[in-house]
């Protein structure tokens, strides 16, 4: 999935992530534009996973 997919689904996905992850916020979640790294970075840390299982989790969404 790419950053203009992620985009326009972001409140969808935000939703199915804290469905499955109960640890993550609505913080953690905040998406702002040019800032995904950052994003992928708190998720990252808070799931205890590399930025290309976060990456994978995000696309099997």
């Amino acid at each position: 999935m790419n950053t203009t997919q992620i985009k326009g689904n972001w409140n969808e996905l935000k939703g199915k992530l804290k469905q499955q992850y109960a640890d993550l916020t609505d913080d953690d979640l905040l998406y702002e534009e040019g800032k995904e790294d950052e994003l992928y970075g708190k998720v990252q840390q808070k799931l205890g996973k590399t930025k290309e299982e976060v990456q994978q989790i995000i696309s099997d969404l």
